[in-house]
């Protein structure tokens, strides 16, 4: 009986056809590589093309006023057109401030609600109704603002707060109902549902594994609710920098609701402010001469960068947070 071998040619034809395979997929590999990262790359090119446009529109302001410009506390276009941005950064920042300190409390409530103590029916119902309030254009929160939430501040809520708290100065003055505190009220309002739904996000993406261990070891609920925020700490974080974007940034809104007033400090934080947003909103299109349009687009670059620092920090502060939480995995 004669034994029949495989050709030895073949062996090395398959080799060769396998080799070449390999070649095509590494080279789809790399193209695929090469086109994903010219799209990443693009987003360097946008950032670099808004700072280069914000610092060409804004050259007449910067080789007019210089480093004044950050610490000036005066705005004139009409006379002396004398231009300072102080009390608009720190409009910005109170108002921001306000906003985290009475929207971060209540959006992780919500949140812990919906991913620890609510049934998950009622919870997808709730979940699209938190989500739906951050579709809502920020004009619409602004006309709400100016017809519901002011009055009912003005008449409701400012006048037992002042009798109350009348002696501490920030709650004394007149009471017109737009103002410093209104405005954050209402990015407290816009923000919420940011920072719920990602700090929902957070939670729900913790092991169970983790809440079943902490119950096993006789944890009650409210402890292990805890160890459940404790593991989702930098989600949590993540969250709150969304939402302090979004009040940062923040125009029409805080615009219809503030009052617009340009000083370095308020009387009360029911005086009316300015921020850096709103005085673009208002002022832009009734910029007559080029200094004047000049300085206003310099506001924005500072907006620009003040965002910038913001995200910095808070990629620093997760950063921080995930070699913490490294950390105590390894031991």
């Amino acid at each position: 009986m004669k034994n029949y071998e495989e050709p030895p040619f073949s062996n090395r034809r398959a080799s060769v056809r396998f080799r070449k395979i390999l070649k095509k997929s590494s080279t789809g590999d790399s193209l695929f590589k090469l086109l994903v990262a010219g799209f990443a790359s693009t987003i360097f090119l946008i950032i670099g093309l808004m700072i280069y446009e914000l610092i060409v529109g804004s050259r007449l302001s910067i080789q007019r006023f210089g480093i004044e410009f950050l610490t000036g506390t005066t705005w004139d276009p009409a006379i002396s057109e004398v231009f300072g941005c102080l009390p608009l950064i720190l409009g910005t920042i109170v108002t921001s401030a306000i906003a985290l300190l009475i929207g971060v409390p209540i959006s992780l409530g919500i949140a812990l609600a919906l991913s620890e103590f609510t049934p998950k029916r009622l919870g997808f119902a709730v979940s699209f109704l938190v989500e739906l309030l951050a579709a809502i254009p920020s004009v619409i929160y602004g006309l709400w603002g100016i017809f519901t939430l002011i009055p009912f501040l003005r008449n409701n809520v400012y006048p037992y707060l002042q009798t109350a708290l009348g002696f501490v100065p920030l709650f004394s003055g007149l009471i017109y109902g737009g103002g410093v505190l209104t405005g954050g009220i209402l990015l407290a309002i816009m923000i919420i549902p940011t920072v719920s739904a990602v700090s929902r996000d957070a939670f729900s993406a913790v092991p169970s594994a983790q809440r079943e261990a902490a119950i096993a070891l006789g944890a009650t609920k409210w402890e292990t609710t805890k160890i459940v925020m404790n593991y989702a700490r930098t989600g949590v974080i993540g969250a709150i920098i969304l939402g302090l974007g979004r009040a940062v940034g923040e125009t029409m809104a805080i615009t219809m609701v503030i009052g617009n007033k340009f000083q370095l400090l308020p009387t009360s934080l029911f005086d009316a402010w300015y921020t850096m947003a709103a005085i673009i909103a208002n002022e832009f299109t009734e910029a007559t001469y080029d200094l004047y349009v000049s300085a206003l687009i310099e506001v924005g670059l500072v907006l620009f960068f003040v965002t910038m620092m913001i995200n910095i920090l808070a990629r620093l502060i997760v950063w921080r947070s995930l070699r913490l939480v490294r950390g105590v995995a390894r031991e």
